[in-house]
Order: C-alpha cells, then structure tokens, then sequence
C-alpha cells in the first residue's frame, strides 16, 4: 500500500501556514508537550511559518489556550473530529500535521476499538503529515486495519524509531517506508551537576531518577524494590520519582498507585532514599533535575513501548542509563549506549 501523491504545498505570500492536530498545552498530556515543543521547534527553524492547532479536549473540560489554538475537538466524538476537518478545509491553512495516539483518536466500547481518526482524514482536505506514536508489534486485527487506513489517508508518515519503521513494512503490510525522526530534545549542556545538586538540596547523593506522570505502567514499584541492595553497595543512593500522577489515573483511583508507593517505601525503611517531586515541571525543571541525575532509570513495564520522551532527555544529557527492555530502550541503548534488564526484575 503506498501514500497518496499530492500536490506540493503553494504557500500563500511566501507563508507556509500549518496546522497541528493534537492534545495542547496546558493540558497536562506527553502528546501536548511533543506538539508544543515541535511547533516552538518549526517557528525556530522558519519565523515566517505560521502555527495553529486543532486542540483535542478531554470530554466535559474547559481549558484556556493561547491564540494558536483555533479548533477544539471534544475527545470521544467522532463528529467533533469531522467538524474540525472541514473547519480545516475552510481555513487559509496549507498542511496539516496530526499527532496519533490511539487515546486521542478513538475509544475502546466492549473490547472494539472506534477510530476517529480516519474520519477526520476522510474529511481532510489538505495535505497532511501523521506522526505515529504507537506502533504495536502484534497488532489485533481491527488495530492493524485502522493503521494502514491512516497511513493511506495520510501524505506522508513519520515515526521516531527504526523499529516501528520495521513494524510498519513488516506487520502492517504497508509499501511505503516512513520517514524516521528521531524523538527530539531540547538543547542540554550536560554540566553543573554538583550546582544543581546543591540548589536542589541534594548534595553529596548520588542520584538516581525517573521522570515523567506517575501511573502503574511506570513500574516504580521494581525499582524502589531495587533500592535496599542498591544502598547496601551505595549508601549515599537517592532515588528521585519526578513527575504528577497521570490525570487520568487521578480521575480513577485517586493518589491509590502513589499511596501504595509510599507504603512499600516506608516498609522497606526507604524513606531516606527514595523521594517524589510531585508537580507537573517545566522543561527547564526537568533538565535541572536532569542534570543533577547521575544514573536515570526507566522501570517501564509495557515491552510495545515505541517512543520515551525522558529517555531521549536522557540520552541527549549524556546520562548512565538503565531501563528495562522495551521498543524504544532496546533500540535506543543498543551498542552499549545504556544497560538492559528484564522487566519485574529488582535484581537485576
């Protein structure tokens, strides 16, 4: 199956105006944060480019956004995403870049998977790069499907890791190769860890870290099972878990994972080497606390995992790393560019 050949984009006025299609900031989503930092990116790269997006809202939410916000889409309503193409349509706008998550672009009823994403792209009108950021390894048939129609639907397709590009060739069925771009990072010096640690009230620990919203497929709960044998050998060890606990969790079950955290912290006699920064950080928070981190840890429990945004951070701080085995670490830390364990596997 290959991509639709399309008219090249004609800017008008020598503007090139391009629309992105996604969750956005404030919302607490790592789907928003990679949009806003892209579109901060392409105004970077050409400040005549000119960004809007579509923002797509979690059902019954009212959230301020700033003026490059023209469209919401209410998620879960597949009118909504419809309604938004055509909006798209009418508008001056000359290509449209999407943003998939399955989370964002559908919803699960009775074990079926109701896509929403493939028509909005029906609707669409204008050339459009999606951006896949998720791509499973043994698909189930429906899922698999609903991939292939978004990639014949859409102009061009890229996703952040050879192996999803594999995944694609391979699994999917689908002829044309996407394009790979690997999953960016902010600009980081990686120096000053003794400043920082000394501003953050950490000096003189060696730190140990996890960064991003905390939910149970994070598998905090391994690593904080590591930490007895860890400070046996490194008494001064302090691990960090960075980050809010995941919105939608809290909707859930409430603080139910952290609390549980804490209990196992606290059983285990922990409680001087292992600490939560509970708030939704900056970028420029993160590389702080980033910087300060001697080794970073990803526990992850989900082996399709394609994309880590915190470990690229990671990566492009210059860190020790050690994660458990799934798509993106596999790939990203082969070579000897980090250390691999099993998952559930304090021990390892």
């Amino acid at each position: 199956m290959a991509l639709p050949t399309k008219e090249p984009v004609t800017p008008q006025n020598g503007v090139v105006r391009i629309a992105f299609v996604a969750s956005a900031v404030p919302r607490r989503c790592g789907i928003a944060t990679f949009t806003a930092d892209l579109m901060a990116a392409v105004k970077a790269a050409d400040p005549a480019v000119r960004c809007v997006a579509a923002a797509i809202d979690e059902p019954n939410t009212a959230r301020p956004y700033g003026p490059d916000v023209r469209w919401r889409v209410k998620q879960g309503d597949k009118e909504s995403y419809r309604r938004a193409a055509r909006a798209i349509n009418e508008s001056s706008v000359d290509a449209v870049n999407l943003q998939h998550e399955f989370g964002l672009y559908g919803v699960w009823r009775d074990g079926v998977y109701d896509d929403h994403c493939v028509p909005f792209l029906e609707t669409l009108q204008k050339p459009v790069i999606t951006t896949l950021h998720t791509v499973l390894p043994q698909p189930e048939p429906q899922i698999r499907e609903t991939v292939r129609r978004i990639a014949e639907h859409s102009t061009r397709v890229v996703v952040m890791a050879e192996t999803a590009a594999r995944l694609l060739r391979d699994v999917y069925g689908i002829a044309q190769r996407p394009v790979v771009i690997q999953h960016g990072m902010p600009a980081i010096v990686p120096r000053g860890r003794h400043r920082l640690k000394r501003q953050l009230g950490v000096e003189g620990r060696a730190i140990l870290s996890t960064f991003g919203l905390v939910d149970p497929r994070k598998g905090l709960e391994y690593m904080i099972a590591a930490m007895p044998e860890i400070v046996a050998r490194h008494p001064s060890a302090l691990y960090l878990i960075v980050g809010q606990t995941h919105p939608e969790l809290l909707k859930k079950a409430g603080e139910q994972y952290r609390n549980e955290l804490v209990s196992k912290i606290e059983s285990s006699a922990m409680s001087d080497h292992v600490r939560f920064v509970n708030q939704y950080l900056t970028q420029r928070e993160i590389v702080d606390y980033l910087l300060a981190t001697d080794v970073y840890v990803t526990p992850y429990l989900d082996l399709n995992q394609i994309t880590s945004g915190t470990l690229a951070y990671a990566l492009g701080a210059g860190k020790a790393i050690v994660s458990t085995r799934y798509l993106h670490a596999a790939e990203a830390l082969a070579d000897g560019r980090g250390l691999l364990v099993d998952v559930r596997d304090p021990d390892g």
